[in-house]
């Protein structure tokens, strides 16, 4: 299935993170944390907002922990980004 966002908006996959303390305890993404997240660019709308950005499918992001909607896409979690929710590219 392919999704193209409408206007302002870009399709990004959460890149899932375990974080291991120096113990050697993992702990899971469900553990409250207040950290942003990253993740992948899958598709961008063609809004004029979003085309300022210079992003392109494949870019990692960085956005807030609770920006943009969820959506479950082929049993697959994708969320919907507007251009504000963008942090900046991780390069």
């Amino acid at each position: 299935m392919q999704i193209k966002p409408l206007g302002d908006r870009i399709l990004v996959k959460p890149l899932t993170s375990e974080e291991v303390t120096k113990s050697g305890i993992v702990l899971p993404d469900t553990a409250e944390k207040e950290k942003k997240e990253q993740g992948e660019v899958v598709a961008i709308g063609d809004g004029e907002k979003i085309k300022k950005l210079n992003l392109k499918v494949g870019d990692k992001v960085l956005f807030g922990k609770y920006s943009g909607d969820e959506v479950e896409i082929d049993k697959v979690d994708y969320k919907f980004l507007k251009d504000e929710d963008v942090l900046g590219i991780v390069e």
